[in-house]
């Protein structure tokens, strides 16, 4: 009767060990929801940059 709760345990952490390692894979893979939201806000962030300097570079008078 022990062995198979022992057996029974051992089972229980291989699927939840396999359930975490699923979701991991699924936010950070390289198409995951994690990575695709990160590039996302970078993308975005770098445009409003390039588009503040872009407006600060023509508001500036232009030097002799």
């Amino acid at each position: 009767m022990l062995k198979n709760k022992k057996g029974q345990s051992t089972l229980e952490y291989i699927v939840l060990v396999t359930a975490v390692v699923a979701a991991l894979l699924v936010f950070l893979g390289p198409s995951g929801i994690f990575q695709s939201r990160l590039t996302n806000s970078l993308d975005i962030t770098t445009n409003s940059m390039e588009n503040m300097a872009a407006r600060f570079a023509a508001s500036r008078p232009l030097s002799p």
